[in-house]
């Protein structure tokens, strides 16, 4: 089994951090990669199953000449102030290739470290060839220890015929820190888009908007996303999905609870092409004063397609929680539960291990109150 690198420079309090993530820290079993970046410091990069690389970018890009067609192509350079701040610094993250008909036993894992107050910038490749299939695990976190800092992110992902692509991003950062990804995706004919987004601890700020662009035939894309902002944190994300070619259907859906902070959860479904179908669920919950916008939009530009949106933001129903207490529970246990189950969405294509992991950030959050 590979040996791990760099984990060993992150103290135990921070590893336990980064555990709720979705991070192996101690090694490889039950991974088919792993990467390690501590601010811009690449520790460790590297696969353990055949047909599927994880490279350094610098190093991928001097590997495979043809890889400058996917660099800086579905999330262009200028697109925003936090874009064009990566585009001019000395390229950091990873390029994950699952070759052609490759299949991971294991979860792949990412871990973005930010270690004292800076600013990390990453820009990120995955590509998935035709037939192939992977699992990606992206935990990001910061250390107990930093008390500002941000995070820039670009990921470009590209989803090949018939191939399978489940991604899952778990946040972890501190509550001072500010959080600006920018990731786009393509899914070609028979490809399966997952993506999972978890946010549960006080973050500052984060502010993200993924898109997947559904070029072939019979593609696919889900998006999941739970979210937790308590005082302090302003949370503004969603998900984006174009619809450019028939039979190709996307989900948008949505759990977010406001505790005393700020949440706009955005769902856009834009239809480019007959025969194509989507949907966007928001659910929220507001527990004490705080802000939460729901803003679902959907866009259809042709006949012959299938759009629809459901959004509702309340808070917890009381003849729910007394129904619960009837049955022996205390106002307090029975207000657990209830946001538990309303938390409480199963991502489809999630192994059991990670699923537990994201049950524990929930207890985590549970214990810390909502």
């Amino acid at each position: 089994m590979p040996e791990m690198k760099g984990f060993d420079e992150i103290s135990a309090e921070d590893k336990e951090r980064l555990t709720l993530t979705g991070i192996n820290t101690e090694n490889m079993e039950g991974r088919s990669g792993s990467f390690l970046l501590v601010n811009d410091h690449v520790y460790h990069a590297g696969s353990a199953e055949e047909g599927i690389e994880t490279l350094m970018i610098e190093q991928a890009l001097e590997k495979y000449e043809w890889l400058k067609d996917y660099f800086w192509n579905i999330v262009p350079a200028d697109k925003d102030e936090y874009t064009k701040y990566v585009a001019e610094r000395p390229q950091r993250g990873y390029v994950i290739i699952a070759h052609k008909g490759a299949k991971a036993t294991f979860p792949l894992q990412s871990c973005m470290f930010l270690q004292g107050d800076t600013i990390q910038a990453v820009h990120n490749i995955v590509i998935a060839e035709e037939g192939s299939e992977i699992h990606l695990i992206a935990g990001c976190a910061s250390s107990m220890d930093t008390k500002v800092g941000a995070h820039y992110g670009v990921n470009e992902i590209y989803v090949g015929k018939n191939a399978k692509v489940t991604s899952t991003m778990i946040h972890t950062w501190g509550e001072e820190v500010e959080v600006f990804p920018r990731t786009c995706t393509v899914v070609e004919e028979g490809g399966t888009f997952l993506s999972n987004y978890v946010c549960m601890k006080p973050t500052k700020m984060v502010q993200m908007y993924p898109t997947a662009y559904l070029k072939g035939e019979g593609a696919v894309a889900r998006f999941s996303g739970v979210v937790v902002a308590g005082t302090g944190s302003y949370v503004d994300t969603g998900s984006r999905a174009v619809l450019q070619a028939p039979n190709t259907s996307a989900e948008l859906v949505t759990r977010a609870i406001t505790n005393g902070g700020t949440i706009i959860s955005r769902g856009a479904v834009v239809a480019e092409c007959p025969k194509t179908k989507g949907h966007i669920e928001c659910r929220g919950l507001i527990l004490k004063d705080g802000v939460m916008h729901a803003i679902p939009e959907i866009e259809g530009h042709v006949v012959d397609v299938e759009l629809s949106h459901e959004a509702a933001v309340g808070k917890i129903a009381r003849d729910e929680i007394e129904y619960l207490m009837a049955r022996g529970l205390s106002e307090e246990e029975a207000t657990a539960t209830i946001i538990r189950g309303f938390l409480d969405i199963k991502i489809e294509g999630l192994p059991p291990a990670l699923q537990k992991q994201i049950d524990a950030a929930i207890d985590s959050a549970d214990n810390e109150g909502y």
